[in-house]
């Protein structure tokens, strides 16, 4: 696949620009988006993802149109996956429904940024060291385990690097507006809202280690491999406030992750056997047969999961929950206190 410096340069200054927007037509004035507006904007961003892989698929063939589907509808499940622990985040900090969007934003913006990075690390330890195949695979299977077994029961409001980090920063009781900072009897303090940046930061960060890997596991290519986080990561905030309570309807999400997990560790390892030539020894002979599972096959694999993950969900939580009392956090300083230490 064929992508110049200019391609990159468009690409980078037309997502910045999408971002930029989003501030100062959504974010920029507190307030909480109505489920029209929620729904209007997701249905614009999942539309938008869709007809740029259609045009990668015209313009650079299907196998690359494949790839970004597969790497999008991946990242989009993460993505899914990373709104459950950033609602456990602000209702840990009792972050107040009209300033969630401007957390999300931030949220949003670190983890593109730190993917960038991951993306950048990954594309030149593959292009210099094929053997870095097994460690993203091994990696991935040992992450499959994790988030089968493993949930989001720990609140990260609670962990110890947010015990950490207050110890080192002063903080206010209260929230001052959206301030991140406030100065009280002449000092400086900083606001829960910059806690809660700071630990959403810190959140991002443990999933781009699953992330960046995993998407690897289905392209080569790096710019596949961007635009697919930026797309997934585009609309991610209007996301949490159409699907609300829907969130803690997917009892089975981390189940169906897990899987498709596990399934694209094991597509790295057949596909390092194969780049490294390990099953063809004894003069030419093969010993193992380690077959190169195609892209159409990951597509429907993955699609397939997730939709049976959501479908078992919605039918495992048929009249419990979905009332959305938890997204609906108001955020008052009492409620900080009973909630601090609150737990999916």
């Amino acid at each position: 696949m064929q992508v110049t410096p200019l391609i990159w340069i468009i690409t980078l200054a037309v997502t910045i620009l999408f971002f930029v927007y989003e501030f100062f037509a959504h974010v920029r004035k507190p307030h909480e988006p109505s489920i029209g507006e929620s729904a209007r904007w997701s249905a614009f961003y999942i539309g938008l993802a869709l007809l740029f892989g259609a045009g990668i698929g015209m313009v650079s063939g299907w196998t690359y149109g494949g790839e970004y589907f597969a790497g999008y509808l991946t990242e989009k499940a993460l993505s899914v996956d990373n709104l459950f622990v950033f609602l456990i985040v602000m209702t840990g900090f009792a972050v107040p429904r009209k300033y969630q969007q401007k957390v999300l934003m931030v949220g949003i913006i670190i983890a593109l940024v730190l993917r960038g990075g991951f993306i950048a690390v990954g594309a030149t330890l593959i292009e210099n060291f094929s053997w870095v195949f097994y460690i993203f695979g091994a990696l991935l299977l040992f992450l499959a385990y994790k988030q089968a077994f493993g949930g989001h029961d720990a609140n990260p409001a609670d962990g110890r690097f947010m015990q950490l980090v207050r110890r080192v920063l002063p903080v206010t009781p209260d929230y001052h507006g959206d301030r991140l900072t406030a100065t009280l009897d002449g000092k400086r303090f900083v606001t829960p809202m910059l806690l809660t940046i700071i630990a959403i930061g810190f959140v991002d960060l443990v999933f781009a280690v699953d992330s960046i890997p995993a998407i690897y596991g289905l392209t080569s290519e790096a710019y596949i491999v961007f635009t697919a986080n930026a797309f997934a990561l585009m609309g991610l905030r209007q996301l949490f406030f159409l699907i609300g309570g829907l969130l803690e309807r997917l009892v089975y999400l981390a189940q169906g992750l897990a899987v498709i997990l596990a399934f694209i560790g094991v597509k790295l390892v057949f596909h390092a056997l194969h780049v490294n030539e390990l099953s063809f020894i004894n003069g030419g002979r093969p010993l193992l047969w380690v077959p190169e599972i195609p892209i159409w096959f990951s597509l429907v694999f993955i699609g397939a999961t997730i939709l049976v993950a959501t479908v078992a969900s919605l039918a495992k939580t048929r009249g419990g929950l979905g009332n959305g009392g938890g997204v609906h956090h108001e955020g008052t300083q009492e409620d900080s206190d009973s909630t601090a230490g609150s737990r999916r």
